[in-house]
């Protein structure tokens, strides 16, 4: 049961943090920033809605590693070359087929299916991490 106190609000083994915006006994309203740790492990974006929130998790860094090496080497990149979880396919001079080549890739290294509507939505190096643990959790659940 979560309970609202000041600017903050504890449930059992998790502790979220709300800035600005929050009005005492009338919920959550505009924060610009939420923070949740469970267990040690930060999720860095929660949707907040009426009696409800929901929590979208970050990739592991690993995870955000090897889609890095994998956009690196499909799109012939040098060694050099700093690729983030931030960094944007197109910025790095990726056009669509070649976008279409990194998922193929990603398919081939983590073993996962990516449906093309979820292909379409991949637009950074993170957003491709997040859609590979999000498809190896429900491939093992």
């Amino acid at each position: 049961m979560a309970s609202i106190t000041g600017t903050s609000m504890s449930m059992t083994a998790i502790s979220c943090s709300f800035k600005q915006g929050l009005a005492p006994c009338s919920g959550i309203s505009n924060p610009n920033s939420v923070s949740l740790s469970i267990k040690g492990r930060r999720f860095p974006s929660i949707t907040l809605h009426p009696n409800r929130f929901q929590v979208a998790c970050a990739a592991q860094p690993e995870t955000v590693k090897k889609v890095s090496d994998i956009v690196k080497k499909q799109l012939a990149l040098p060694d050099d070359s700093v690729v983030t979880g931030e960094s944007k396919f197109a910025a790095l001079g990726a056009d669509s087929l070649d976008t279409v080549e990194i998922v193929m890739g990603l398919e081939e290294e983590f073993g996962i299916s990516v449906e093309e509507e979820s292909a379409q939505s991949i637009a950074t190096v993170q957003d491709a991490a997040d859609l590979i643990e999000k498809l190896i959790e429900n491939k093992s659940a």
